[in-house]
């Protein structure tokens, strides 16, 4: 009888950790959707940023976006400090980044908690 037993929790653990693994998967990654870049005063630049991720709350959500420059050298990075469940996609701003010359585009990626970076990349012209 104790052997059954366990083979039943045995069961309902691994199918428990089937049902977070699909979860997790689920969710996906963070893609970046638009970008807007807009000079500003004094040589730097306004980024706002469309991300599209299919937030679950405070455990799994896109927590972050960052430019990159040649070599993957970050140019400026965008914390975000709360899930957006309810409001796909979302979009956030990020000024006064200094992007040196002779740069001409640069790459946008987004984070997530779960899967870090990845998803959908887009890269952007910096108008001049």
């Amino acid at each position: 009888m104790h052997i059954a037993l366990r083979a039943v929790v045995a069961i309902f653990i691994g199918l428990a950790g089937l049902v977070n693994a699909a979860d997790t998967v689920r969710a996906g990654q963070a893609d970046v959707v638009a970008v807007q870049v807009t000079p500003e005063p004094g040589g730097t630049f306004r980024f706002d940023v469309s991300i599209r991720h299919t937030d679950e709350g405070w455990d799994h959500y896109a927590d972050g976006w960052e430019i990159l420059g040649p070599s993957a050298i970050r140019l400026g990075y965008r914390k975000l400090w709360h899930p957006h469940v309810n409001e796909q996609p979302f979009t956030r701003s990020l000024s006064g980044v200094r992007i040196p010359l002779p740069i001409t585009h640069v790459k946008i990626r987004a984070h997530d908690k779960v899967h870090g970076f990845g998803g959908q990349v887009l890269v952007v012209a910096i108008p001049r």
